[in-house]
C-alpha cells in the first residue's frame, strides 16, 4: 500500500477497520484478512536483522511496523498483540546468493511479502532468518562454515545464469507444488538456456512437466511434487547454460503468464527469479561499461 493510501486511511473514518495484510501486501487467503499487529512487525525485524544485519529501510518489516502503529493508535489492536497465523507459521527472510547479488525473499506464514536484490561480492551461499511461535531466532549460513552450493552448467563469467536463477526459485519457495504454470516457465527457461527447442528427456523441463501432470491427480498438497524437488539441481541437469538476459526473462514471464488465469507471476517463482537475475546482470554490465 502506498504512503498516500495509508495516510488517507489513517485520516478517514475507515479507522474502524484495522489495516490488514491484504491492504499492505499482495497476499491471499487467511493472511490477507488478518490485521497487522505489533509483534508481527517485531518478528520480521528480528528475521531481517538475522540475515541483513539490520532492518531494511522501506522494507516489509518497516511497512508492517507502520501499519501496526496505525492499528494501535486507532485502538484496534493492542501493543504486544500477534496475529495467530503469523505466530503459528512464522515469518522468514531468506537470502540466496549468486554471483554478484543476494536475492532476498521475505515471507509471512509462507506467503512472499517482499523480494529484492542486494549486490554482494560473496560466492554462492544461502542464509535464512526466521521468527515465530512466540520465539524469535535468526539463523544464517555462509562462507564461515555454512552450507555452500555450487552451480554447474555453463558459467557466465560472473553473471547469473538461467540455471542458477532456477535454483534460486527452488530455494525461495521450495514447498510450492509444481503446476502447469511452473512447468511452462521452466520449459521456456530450458529452451533459452540451451538454445534448443527440443525438450531433453530426463531434463529439468521434462521433469517439471511430469511433476505437474502427476500433481493434477493428487488432492493433498503434501502428496505433490514440489518446486524444490525439481529445480534444486537445475544447473547440473542443463546440458548448456547462459547468463540470463532481459529477453530471456520476457520469454519466461510470458510462458508463465499464458498459463495463469489471474495473469500474474508467482512471487519468488521461476519467472520472478529469472527476471531478478536478468536485472542484476544488466546492472553489472552497466557498471562495467
Amino acid at each position: 500500500m502506498s504512503q498516500q493510501q495509508q495516510s488517507t486511511r489513517q485520516q478517514g473514518d475507515q479507522t474502524s477497520e484495522p489495516i490488514k495484510y491484504g491492504d499492505v501486501f499482495c497476499v491471499k487467503g487467511e493472511l490477507g484478512e488478518k490485521a497487522v499487529k505489533p509483534e508481527d512487525a517485531a518478528m520480521m525485524q528480528s528475521a531481517e536483522t538475522a540475515v541483513l544485519g539490520k532492518t531494511k529501510k522501506g522494507g516489509p518489516a518497516a511497512a508492517m511496523q507502520s501499519a501496526a502503529n496505525v492499528n494501535v493508535s486507532a485502538g484496534l489492536v493492542q501493543p504486544g498483540d500477534v496475529t495467530d497465523v503469523a505466530a503459528r507459521e512464522g515469518v522468514t527472510v531468506t537470502g540466496t546468493t549468486v554471483p554478484g547479488a543476494n536475492i532476498i525473499t521475505e515471507s509471512v506464514a509462507g506467503q512472499v511479502v517482499g523480494q529484492y536484490i542486494q549486490p554482494t561480492g560473496a560466492g554462492i551461499q544461502s542464509s535464512r532468518g526466521t521468527a515465530g511461535g512466540g520465539q524469535q531466532q535468526g539463523v544464517t549460513s555462509g562462507s564461515g562454515g555454512g552450507q555452500q552450493q555450487q552451480g554447474g552448467g555453463g558459467g557466465g563469467g560472473g553473471a547469473i545464469t538461467i540455471g542458477q536463477a532456477l535454483e534460486a526459485a527452488a530455494q525461495t519457495i521450495p514447498g510450492k507444488p509444481v503446476d502447469q504454470c511452473d512447468a511452462a516457465a521452466i520449459q521456456a527457461a530450458e529452451v533459452r538456456a540451451t538454445g534448443s527447442n527440443v525438450i531433453i528427456p530426463g531434463g529439468v523441463a521434462a521433469t517439471a512437466q511430469s511433476a505437474a501432470a502427476y500433481n493434477e491427480s493428487m488432492i493433498r498438497d503434501e502428496d505433490k511434487v514440489k518446486l524444490g524437488d525439481v529445480l534444486s539441481s537445475a544447473t547440473k541437469m542443463l546440458p548448456a547454460d547462459k547468463p540470463a538476459t532481459r529477453q530471456d526473462a520476457e520469454g519466461v514471464v510470458g510462458a508463465e503468464l499464458r498459463n495463469k488465469p489471474d495473469m500474474s507471476t508467482t512471487p519468488g517463482g521461476v519467472a520472478a527469479s529469472v527476471t531478478v537475475a536478468a536485472r542484476m546482470n544488466e546492472r553489472s554490465q552497466q557498471q562495467q561499461s
